[in-house]
């Protein structure tokens, strides 16, 4: 699943999800684009969708997920 379909599975709005992952809202729209974000931003956004699901999604199963490693 996409970031995007992740966050709406969720219920967050993009500032929720923002704030849970502790990123700039900047940062999570650029990943929801499809443009390069650091690894970290990367983590913590997986950290915080994981979280708002309960089961442990690794950024790496987020499809289309583009990090700079």
């Amino acid at each position: 699943m996409t970031l995007e379909e992740l966050r709406i599975e969720a219920g967050l709005s993009k500032l929720e999800l923002a704030r849970e992952a502790r990123v700039d809202f900047n940062t999570l729209q650029r990943a929801i684009t499809g443009e390069i974000i650091t690894l970290g931003s990367a983590a913590k956004i997986a950290r915080a969708i994981s979280g708002a699901l309960g089961r442990s999604i690794p950024w790496q199963q987020i499809e289309g997920l583009k990090v700079k490693v």
